[in-house]
């Protein structure tokens, strides 16, 4: 390790905290990291990407998480393009934050979320390879007494042109971990990629079929005790009191610890005996000032926003006010999104282990100095005397990134414990209970059309939650928060409408209830492009123009986000008649610097829906694995249905009621439709891929079911609603 960075724990903290919200840092990646060199017959650390122990197993770092979407494979895809390693020996390893932070940030950032993964990351992780190369060329050359120029790489073997000899890496790399890196190095052009580029198989799937690999609920320590958490179900109570004495002779427990005013936790020799012993805790709680706030109450509030004066504007184009007074034929529809839970498979978890010297987290985290920040925090520790040991995530979906409580709460646990190591699990109905919640909104869309049919002013009144200002209010600008408009600015790389509209108004009257927002996959594109997509559907529908033509006639400005409209409308066949009893519809959108579309068929018999096929396109600018592209469409496809179905968190008195799957319900195998991915990659940008889509499930679903019933559906989730 090199000198560790001299940085306050405060500073870390809040630097660590801008960072999670997704921030550009300004930070320097060192193309080193101060690599040692390594005694002999030991693995050699190249640089600090590439690590080659002497079987020629080269093992690449990675920096951001992996929860499902295929981040893993794909940077170490990057990594070992530019490397000219041989693919079946590569195998990955995290590094610690504690690490990172000793050297300097080398590394870069370890936040995971936005679908930023690869797109953030990919060139420095490229440039990583490409000098651990050189040094592995420049080590073998002097080996031989022979120019650098003279010899190539090619899986993972160094051959010297003239002659013919070649060596290995493993054989050159000790040697390699002592040169000097160079200070700059060409990186291959995309169109001559062999490892990046194509559909391997995902380095992760093994261990997880054959049950290899551990998740933060599988860990085990020596000494470890398990603790359960109970927090107030109500937002802004607290503990009223509680009597700890009841259940300290319970089998198994060894302590009941408060951790602050609204929390507190049974520690026991296994986890179900901490729950049980949880469970018979007499627990009277003050629920605050929040009680009387429900649902009703909430949409009463928003509704209010739709017609308020005070509201941030977003996107402006012309004077869509002045337009929308003159006249023509006007369209008006509300729309309305409800709170939806992350719901991962494995809930939130954390295992600590603290002495007045040290503490140490195992965690399956987003952003593992975020949640080095909150270790350091909860322990009362310097950042350097702490540390994260990052473990693969059992669903994320933006609730392991901002939010720490759960380490927090883990290292509190700990502190009352020295060294011991304490494992915190949180029951389903808890990480139910206290989530951060997809934020609720709703919409007014109002548009007027010429006589000819044409779309002259639009006016998107947004009411709800703004995320930045419960999470990170340092993000707001002026007091407007930016991330509402997802989607929907005018122009821009991460998202913008795709519909030239020459007076146009975006707006959003902020309303924020007491129940925490959070980032939730896909953010606030989902709703955005709901209220965009279904409402152009209605559109059309008033002017008496197909869907596709409407939509054609405000693209030509924008010809990306045509290019998948258009791909999506080719393959699913709509310029014929869909089969009988079926019924199509559109959606596109751009987000997280993708253009994404999709078509839907649909039928709907005797008040039931079938979703019988979904065709989506994606223009991610690049690709670094196709195959791999396909799967996060068709699992975004899985998230987007199932909110649009089912997804729905409802309040009474100032609680949330859905506690467990039973009432908060999923898409069953049986409902998924087939899904047909057209990966249509233009060059030139780099977008994400785990969440875009998502934002066209729903709208071609639902737009499929007005061409079906005749029936607009503009509040979800469609549970709620007969088809009948």
């Amino acid at each position: 390790m090199t000198q560790v960075q001299s940085v306050s724990r405060r500073g870390f903290i809040v630097g660590t905290a801008a960072a999670a919200g997704g921030l550009s840092l300004g930070f320097h990646i060192p193309l080193t990291g101060g690599a040692l060199a390594q005694p002999v017959g030991s693995p050699a650390e190249v640089n600090a990407w590439v690590v080659i122990r002497p079987d020629e197993t080269v093992v690449i770092r990675i920096a951001r998480s992996e929860m499902g979407q295929g981040t893993l494979t794909g940077l170490a895809q990057l990594v070992a393009e530019e490397l000219e390693c041989d693919w079946s020996k590569v195998t990955t390893e995290y590094p610690t934050p504690g690490q990172n932070l000793a050297r300097q940030r080398v590394w870069g950032s370890f936040s995971t979320g936005g679908s930023r993964g690869i797109r953030d990351s990919h060139e420095y992780v490229r440039q990583g390879g490409a000098v651990a190369r050189e040094m592995l060329v420049a080590a073998a050359a002097a080996r031989w007494n022979a120019p650098a120029g003279e010899c190539r790489a090619s899986k993972g073997v160094v051959t010297h042109t003239p002659t013919g000899r070649t060596t290995s890496y493993g054989a050159v790399a000790a040697d390699a971990s002592r040169m000097t890196p160079p200070k700059t190095v060409a990186l291959k052009d995309p169109k001559d990629w062999t490892i990046a580029g194509k559909p391997l198989k995902r380095l992760d799937t093994a261990d997880k079929l054959t049950g290899k690999q551990v998740y933060g609920v599988d860990l085990k320590l020596p000494g470890m005790l398990n603790a359960a958490v109970k927090a107030c179900p109500h937002f802004g109570g607290r503990i009223a009191s509680l009597d700890a004495a009841a259940v300290a002779t319970m089998p198994g427990v060894r302590k009941v610890v408060r951790i602050d005013d609204a929390t507190v936790a049974v520690v026991a020799d296994t986890w179900w005996r901490a729950k049980t012993a949880l469970d018979a805790l007499p627990i009277v709680w003050d629920e605050g000032p929040n009680r009387a706030v429900s649902s009703a109450s909430i949409a009463e509030t928003l509704k209010a926003g739709l017609g308020a004066d005070d509201a941030f504007v977003g996107t402006t184009m012309g004077d869509a006010r002045a337009a929308l007074a003159r006249g023509g034929r006007t369209v008006t529809a509300d729309y309305a999104y409800p709170y939806q839970n992350h719901a991962t498979m494995e809930p939130m978890n954390a295992t600590a282990l603290y002495t007045p010297e040290r503490c140490e987290v195992w965690v399956p985290t987003q952003n593992g100095e975020a949640s080095l920040a909150a270790a350091a925090e909860a322990a009362g520790l310097p950042v350097d005397r702490c540390d994260i040991h990052k473990i693969h995530l059992g669903g994320g979906f933006g609730r392991r990134g901002n939010f720490q409580d759960y380490v927090r709460q883990a290292v509190a646990i700990a502190k009352d414990l020295p060294g011991t190591p304490v494992k915190l699990i949180w029951s389903r109905e808890e990480d139910m209970l206290h989530g951060a919640y997809h934020p609720i909104t709703q919409a007014r869309m109002t548009g007027t059309l010429d006589v000819d049919g044409n779309l002259t002013a639009l006016h998107m009144r947004i009411s709800g939650q703004s995320i930045l200002a419960a999470v990170r209010p340092e993000g707001m600008q002026g007091g407007k928060d930016p991330v509402v408009f997802q989607g929907l600015n005018a122009a821009g790389p991460e998202g913008h409408l795709g519909y030239a509209i020459k007076d146009l108004l975006i707006d959003h009257a902020m309303r924020n209830p007491p129940v925490p927002p959070g980032f939730w996959r896909g953010v606030n594109l989902n709703q955005n492009t709901i209220y965009v997509e279904c409402f152009m559907d209605e559109l059309a529908h008033a002017a008496g123009v197909d869907p596709l033509a409407f939509r054609r006639k405000l693209m030509a400005n924008h010809p990306k986000h045509l290019a998948v409209l258009d791909a999506v409308a080719q393959r699913i066949g709509w310029d014929r008649p869909p089969p009988a009893g079926v019924a199509r519809g559109l959606a596109q959108i751009m987000g997280f610097g993708s253009h994404v579309a999709a078509a839907a068929e649909v039928s709907v018999t005797d008040g039931r829906l079938k979703i019988h096929r979904i065709v989506a396109a994606t223009d991610p600018g690049h690709m670094v694995n196709p195959a791999q592209i396909e799967r996060q469409v068709e699992g975004s496809f899985v998230y987007g249905l199932s909110a649009a179905l089912y997804g729905e968190c409802t309040v009474k008195n100032g609680r949330i009621e859905q506690e467990n799957f039973d009432s908060y319900e999923v898409m069953r195998m049986a409902e998924m439709p087939d899904v047909e991915t057209i990966v249509m990659p233009s060059g030139g940008f780099w977008g994400g891929v785990g969440e875009p889509t998502i934002a066209v499930a729903a709208p071609a679903v639902l737009n499929a079911i007005f061409a079906a019933t005749g029936k607009r559906i503009r509040t979800l989730p469609l549970k709620n609603h007969s088809l009948a």
